[in-house]
């Protein structure tokens, strides 16, 4: 399979207004296992290798949801001065800070991840893409590549993600749902669409209005 199949979603995302400094930053998100990393990788191909920040990098043992400071200083904050961010990524293996990582503030940057789309990020983001796999199925899959000897840390995990998500939703805030298909993707408007707030006519176009 080709990578083109994201290319008008690629080609839409750069006609959209910048929503940090000139960044149009975009949010991949969705529950643990639903192939976010997968799909972002597609797509920052598709939009000839843009920038990808991985909230993995972001998040630690400690602190599996609270890296809003540390995004807005390390990440946010240079890319709404136009400057290239610099941030310390997170090694799971060693549970310490590794080299400092560059991030260039490029005409579209993704950023992929549980929590992608939370109320403290939306304010910077221009569009919010949501991987529509219900949760037991994204968890079941990520268990089933991790193996039993991630399972304690998956019980965690789980534990905190619904916690995160029953407080902080980001599904209902989406502008788009991406459905993984046997073969390449389904995009259908997300929930906060209809209210007609902030899209392009394209996207209308593209996407029939639900009743």
């Amino acid at each position: 399979m080709g990578m083109n199949e994201l290319s008008p979603l690629a080609a839409r995302l750069h006609t959209l207004p910048p929503s940090c400094g000139p960044v149009r930053l975009i949010a991949v998100d969705g529950h643990a296992g639903s192939g976010k990393s997968t799909f972002t990788g597609r797509l920052a191909t598709a939009l000839g290798d843009a920038p990808v920040l991985h909230l993995d990098d972001m998040a630690t043992h400690e602190s599996f949801f609270t890296w809003v400071d540390r995004l807005r200083e390390q990440v946010l904050g240079p890319l709404e001065r136009g400057e290239c961010a610099r941030y310390a990524p997170y090694d799971w293996t060693a549970r310490s800070f590794g080299a400092p990582r560059a991030l260039e503030p490029a005409p579209v940057v993704l950023i992929e991840g549980v929590g992608a789309g939370r109320r403290a990020l939306r304010p910077a983001l221009a569009r919010l893409l949501w991987m529509d796999l219900t949760a037991a199925e994204s968890w079941e899959r990520g268990r089933r590549r991790d193996g039993p000897a991630l399972s304690g840390f998956w019980d965690g995990w789980t534990a905190a993600e619904a916690e995160h998500f029953s407080a902080d939703p980001s599904r209902p805030h989406a502008d788009t749902l991406v459905t993984q298909l046997p073969v390449g993707y389904a995009l259908l408007k997300g929930p906060t669409t209809t209210a007609g707030t902030n899209h392009s006519v394209t996207e209308r176009e593209h996407f029939a209005p639900s009743s």
